[in-house]
């Protein structure tokens, strides 16, 4: 069993790292691509820092546990926002700068969708079509917001940015570090939190803890620690814009792209226990972060301590 902790360490080390070098890349590409992190934010990390659930779900299929793959979507969801969010607010606060409600209200358009469709389970290859065509348009969507804001900056003087306020904002940095870090992200992310999920099913199956408990808790965690490491650093450096984009994204990605694609790999049954309870706190925790993007409310001390004593909450219920 010593191995298994040693090895959960290693990952939860990788992970720290790789998100750090995430930020840098992310936030520096915008800056050279004249587009803002608020929409790198949405895309390239989010959908880097969900590789891991991504990779869990379709291995748990093919495995024949497909049931582990709903309970990691729906248990990341909720711990990407009292948690991801939490612990960074408690660190330092957050304090939102740019417009992320059209973002936010597609997310939430994709978590009705989700659970109108899981109602109608189980997953299967046309409502994975389903969810993958609203991915695409939010893809659509994100390269158009992209491209708008780039021709609007077109022969106009460049926006005042504190630049120098940044650590790591170096609008000449090359483009081979840049792609270095994103690669090493990419690359690190995934590779840490498969280590320490692999090791901590490890040490839970030791102990008897059931396959659904596993997926919605310790999985479900395991997989949003990427999240986590990338908010905590964004937090650290002062980049909201990347920690609040980061989670609502990743909500997405999880929702639209991780099912979607897992149920084009096997169907996905839906648990009862889900539908009556654990579907419902996820979409709770989606919708309390709605004075935060609507209201631009600061996340203080008080608001982290919350979400995550509601988190600690939520993980008490489920192992009782």
């Amino acid at each position: 069993m010593g191995l298994e902790f040693a090895l959960a360490g290693l990952g939860l080390v990788i992970l720290l790292l790789a998100g750090d070098v995430l930020v840098k890349g992310a936030v520096n590409l915008s800056l050279r691509l004249g587009i803002p992190a608020l929409i790198v934010s949405l895309t390239i990390v989010a959908f880097g820092t969900s590789a891991p659930e991504l990779l869990i779900s379709i291995k748990s299929i093919l495995d024949g546990v497909p049931g582990l793959a709903l309970g990691n979507v729906v248990g990341s969801n909720t711990a990407n926002v009292l948690l991801v969010l939490g612990i960074p607010a408690i660190i330092s606060g957050l304090h939102a700068a740019s417009d992320t409600r059209r973002s936010y209200v597609i997310m939430m358009i994709g978590t009705l969708l989700f659970i109108a469709l899981a109602f109608a389970g189980p997953f299967t290859l046309w409502h994975g079509l389903i969810l993958l065509s609203l991915l695409a348009y939010v893809l659509f969507d994100a390269a158009r917001a992209a491209n708008a804001h780039r021709a609007g900056a077109n022969g106009a003087a460049p926006p005042p940015v504190a630049e120098e306020a940044l650590e790591e904002a170096d609008p000449d940095m090359p483009w081979w570090k840049i792609g270095l870090y994103l690669a090493l992200g990419l690359v690190g992310l995934p590779l840490g939190a498969d280590l320490l999920v692999d090791s901590s099913i490890a040490i839970a199956s030791a102990y008897g803890v059931s396959e659904t408990v596993i997926g919605l808790t310790l999985v479900a965690v395991g997989t949003s620690l990427p999240e986590l490491a990338t908010t905590v650093m964004a937090a650290i450096r002062n980049h909201a814009d990347v920690a609040l984009g980061n989670v609502i994204g990743s909500n997405m990605f999880n929702l639209l792209a991780i099912i979607g694609v897992s149920s084009l790999v096997g169907p996905i049954p839906v648990d009862p226990g889900i539908l009556s309870f654990d579907i419902w706190v996820m979409l709770a925790a989606s919708a309390v972060i709605a004075p935060f993007v609507f209201w631009r409310w600061s996340m203080g001390r008080g608001v982290g301590l919350l979400f995550t004593a509601l988190y600690a909450g939520y993980i008490t219920l489920l192992l009782h």
